[in-house]
C-alpha cells in the first residue's frame, strides 16, 4: 500500500513538473554565506566572505571517493572503511545523522554495514564541487542532525548560442600507492536552450602499500555510466538523469567481509519554472535501487567450510518533493512537501550449505511524508532565514525466513522476533534559524536548530546478533531495539569571516546536545555472563558481549578554522585546524571514533600558470576513546606533500603531486582495526595510512 502511494505521489509531482535547478546556481546559496560551495580549494586561492567557488580538480588528492576530498574542509574528517568506502564525519558525526546527498539526492545505501556510504558514488574524477551547509542544514533540504552536503557531479551545461555545441570535460589518473588508475568524465551536445550528455567512468586499484609491506584485500573496481538531458525555455527548466554504478570486488579489511559488488541505478528528473511573477515552482522525483553482495572469503583467507559467509542486499529508495517560492531568491517564502520511501533486505546465507539461510532484516521498510515553510528575509542589516518542518514516519519489518539447517538459537531469536510488534510511527519537528549580515570586511553569522533523525532499519529492527552496525566497523556484534525514540539534537553555531587583501580567516565554534543518541550499550546488566538466548548466540558468533542499541545522552562541542596569507608576491601561507570533543552525557564514557584535534598548512608559489605547494597534515594522539565500544586509543602523527600544477594551456591542465613525502609509516586514528589475516598487519591493529605514494592527474576540458 505505501509503494501504491508513494508511486502516485511521486506521478503527481511528476505531472507537476520534475525538479528544481542545481543549487549552486541558485541566487539563495550565492548570497548565504552559511553555504560553502567547495570547488577548489588550493592553497593559492582565497575564498570570499560569503562562500568559496574553487575547482574540484585542485584539491591535492588522489584517493578514489569524494570522501578524501571533502574530508579536508574545516570540521571535516574521513572514516576510512576501505578505498571506496570511507565515510565523512563532520563535527563529530557521520553515517545517517549527515544529510549527505550525491547530486541533490538522498538514499539508502545497500550495505547493511555501510561499505556503500554515500561518497561511494561519486568517484573523484566525476566530481564537480562539492556544497557544505554550514554546521546547520536547511529544513528545505530534509531532516537531519547535522550540516547538509551534496556531492555534485561533473553535467554538460546549458551553452549560449542556437545550434548545438560540443563540451568535453575528462580526467585521467595514476597513483603510485596502489597502482590506482582511473578515466571518467562527460561529454555531450549543447546549445542555449537543449543540452545532451553522457557521462562514465573507470577505476581499478590493487592493494594499499605502507612502510613494512602491504594492507591485503584492499585491491578495488568501479565503474560509472549514464545519460543527461536538459531542456529549459524562459525562466522553465527541465532535467533527466540516469546513471548505472557497477562496484566490482572490493576490500573492506575493518569488516567481516568485503565486496563483491554492488549494482546501483539512479534516476533523477528535475522540473522548476515560473507559475506567475514572484511565483516559482521547484520539483523533484528520485529513484535509487542498489543490488549488493559481499562475503568473508573471496578477497581474504577463507575459513573452515561451517563458517563460510555470504550476504546479499538489496535497497531502494523512492523520493520526491514540490516547493512554491513566493518572492525574489533574497526575499521569499518557500512552502513544500516532500516523501521518502526506502525498502530494504539483508540476507545471510553459507554458498557451501544451501539449507543454511538467515533473512536477518525481511521486507525492511520506512516511509516518511513531510512538509516545511521557511522564509528568508532581512532585519535591518540583518539576514534571516527560518524554517520550520513537520515529518510522519512509519517503519515495519516482515517475519524471518530461515532454511532448514538454521540451528535452534537463531531459529528461536526468529520466532520470538516474529510474534513481537515489528511496526513503528512516529512524528519528528525540526526547526532552523540561520542570521548573518556584512560590516565591511567581517561576515558575523549564527546558526540555531532544533533537527533530529529516526533509527534506521538496521538499528531498529536487527533480530539477529550480528556486525552489522550501519558501518561503525568496531567488531563488536549488536542487536536492534524496535522501541527505539528519534534523536534530538539541539544545537548552536557561532562563526565570522574575515578577509582584507591577501589575508582571510573564517572561525566557528558549535555546541551540539543530542537527547535519544542512539549508542551500542551492553545488551543486559550482567555482561560477559552468557544467560540470555541473544547472548547465546552473539557467543558461538565469538562475541560473548553484545551490544545493543539504545538511546542515551550525548554532546558534542569544538571550533574549526580556515585561515590564509598573503607573505610576498605570490607566496601564500594557507591552513585549516579542527578541534572537536564528544561524549556521553549519561555516563562517564566518550562518543565512539571522534576525530583528534588536527590541521593541515601549506606553503604555496603560485605562479599562474604552475603552482608548487609544500604541506604538513597532522593529528594529536586521541585517548579520549569510547569504552563502550572496546575503542583503541591512537597515537599522534605528521606526514608532509608536495604538489603542484601545470597549466599546459587552455582547457589543458596536469597536476602531480607526491603524499606522505618521507614514507612514515603511522595510522590514523579515524582508520578502521584489520579483520583480514592475508597481509602484513597484524589482526585487530589499526590499519597503516598509505606509504609514500606519487599521483600524476591530467584534465582536458572544451571549450
Amino acid at each position: 500500500m505505501k509503494t501504491v502511494i508513494a508511486l502516485r505521489c511521486g506521478a503527481a509531482l511528476l505531472a507537476l513538473g520534475l525538479a528544481q535547478a542545481a543549487l549552486a546556481e541558485d541566487a539563495d546559496t550565492l548570497s548565504d554565506p552559511n553555504t560553502i560551495v567547495v570547488t577548489a580549494p588550493r592553497p593559492s586561492a582565497v575564498p570570499t566572505a560569503t562562500q568559496t567557488t574553487r575547482t574540484s580538480l585542485d584539491e591535492p588528492v588522489s584517493a578514489p571517493d569524494a570522501a578524501a576530498f571533502i574530508a579536508r574542509q574545516p570540521g571535516m574528517a574521513l572514516i576510512d572503511n576501505g578505498a571506496i568506502s570511507g565515510q565523512v564525519q563532520y563535527h563529530g558525526l557521520f553515517g545517517e545523522r549527515i544529510l549527505l546527498r550525491v547530486d541533490g539526492q538522498h538514499f539508502t545505501g545497500g550495505g547493511p554495514n555501510a561499505m556503500d556510504p554515500p561518497m561511494h558514488y561519486a568517484p573523484l574524477v566525476l566530481l564537480d564541487r562539492v556544497e557544505i551547509a554550514r554546521g546547520v542544514s536547511p529544513v528545505r533540504d530534509g531532516p537531519g542532525l547535522g550540516g547538509g552536503i551534496d556531492a555534485r557531479l561533473k553535467a554538460v551545461h546549458f551553452g549560449t548560442g542556437a545550434g548545438l555545441a560540443p563540451q568535453l570535460d575528462l580526467t585521467a589518473l595514476y597513483r603510485s600507492g596502489d597502482d590506482g588508475r582511473a578515466i571518467g568524465g562527460v561529454a555531450g551536445l549543447a546549445s542555449a536552450n537543449l543540452r545532451l550528455g553522457v557521462i562514465g567512468s573507470w577505476e581499478q586499484g590493487g592493494d594499499t602499500r605502507f612502510p613494512g609491506g602491504r594492507i591485503a584485500g584492499t585491491s578495488y573496481r568501479r565503474a560509472v555510466f549514464g545519460a543527461q538531458f536538459g531542456w529549459r525555455q524562459g525562466s522553465s527548466e527541465l532535467s533527466l538523469e540516469y546513471r548505472r554504478q557497477q562496484t566490482g570486488a572490493s576490500g573492506n579489511p575493518p569488516f567481516a567481509m568485503d565486496i563483491v559488488y554492488f549494482h546501483a541505478d539512479f534516476l533523477k528528473a528535475r522540473f522548476s519554472g515560473e507559475l506567475a511573477e514572484g511565483v516559482r515552482l521547484e520539483s523533484r522525483f528520485d529513484y535509487a535501487g542498489i543490488g549488493h553482495r559481499m562475503n568473508n572469503f573471496s578477497l581474504r583467507p577463507a575459513p573452515a567450510a561451517a563458517m563460510t559467509r555470504q550476504s546479499d542486499t538489496t535497497a531502494r529508495t523512492l523520493a520526491a518533493g514540490i516547493a512554491l517560492r513566493l518572492g525574489s531568491a533574497e526575499r521569499h517564502l518557500r512552502l513544500g512537501a516532500d516523501f521518502e520511501q526506502q525498502d530494504k533486505q539483508f540476507r545471510i546465507y553459507n554458498p557451501l550449505m544451501t539449507a543454511f539461510s538467515i533473512f536477518a532484516l525481511d521486507h525492511g521498510s520506512s516511509f516518511r511524508t513531510g512538509g516545511y515553510a521557511e522564509a528568508r528575509g532581512a532585519l535591518g542589516g540583518i539576514e534571516i532565514e527560518a524554517g520550520a518542518r513537520i515529518d510522519r514516519h512509519e517503519a515495519s519489518a516482515g517475519a524471518p525466513r530461515l532454511g532448514s539447517a538454521v540451528p535452534a538459537g537463531p531459529a528461536g531469536l526468529a520466532a520470538t522476533f516474529a510474534a513481537a510488534q515489528r511496526d513503528w510511527q512516529g512524528t519528528t519537528f525540526d526547526a532552523a534559524l540561520r542570521l548573518w549580515g556584512h560590516a565591511g570586511n567581517l561576515t558575523p553569522r549564527l546558526a540555531l536548530a532544533r533537527k533530529t533523525r529516526v533509527p534506521s532499519l538496521i538499528e531498529r529492527f536487527s533480530w539477529l546478533p550480528t556486525e552489522a552496525s550501519g558501518g561503525l566497523a568496531d567488531g563488536n556484534i549488536y542487536v536492534g531495539d524496535p522501541g527505539l525514540k528519534p534523536e534530538i539534537a539541539w544545537q548552536a553555531e557561532a562563526g565570522i569571516d574575515w578577509q582584507e587583501g591577501g589575508a582571510y580567516a573564517r572561525p566557528s565554534l558549535f555546541y551540539r546536545r543530542i537527547e535519544n543518541y542512539i549508542q551500542g550499550v551492553p545488551y543486559d546488566a550482567t555482561p560477559g555472563v552468557v544467560n540470555t538466548p541473544v547472548e547465546m548466540v552473539a557467543a558461538a558468533s565469538g562475541d560473548s558481549t553484545p551490544l545493543r542499541f539504545a538511546n542515551v545522552g550525548a554532546e558534542l562541542y569544538g571550533a574549526d578554522i580556515a585561515f590564509g596569507l598573503r607573505l610576498a608576491g605570490p607566496l601564500r601561507l594557507d591552513g585549516v585546524a579542527t578541534w572537536l570533543r564528544g561524549r556521553r552525557t549519561d555516563i562517564a564514557d566518550n562518543l565512539y571514533r571522534i576525530a583528534p584535534t588536527s590541521g593541515r598548512l601549506a606553503l604555496a608559489w603560485d605562479a599562474g600558470d604552475w603552482s608548487l605547494a609544500f604541506e604538513l597534515e597532522g593529528a594529536t594522539a586521541q585517548k579520549r576513546v569510547s569504552l563502550s565500544n572496546s575503542e583503541q586509543p591512537g597515537e599522534g602523527h605528521v606526514v608532509a606533500g608536495i604538489f603542484g600544477h601545470w597549466q599546459m594551456r587552455h582547457g589543458l591542465r596536469i597536476d602531480w603531486g607526491i603524499e606522505n613525502l618521507f614514507d612514515r609509516r603511522y595510522a590514523d586514528f579515524l582508520s578502521g582495526y584489520n579483520r583480514n589475516a592475508g597481509g602484513d598487519v597484524p589482526l585487530g591493529s589499526r590499519l597503516p595510512g598509505m606509504g609514500r605514494s606519487a599521483f600524476v592527474r591530467m584534465r582536458l576540458a572544451m571549450p
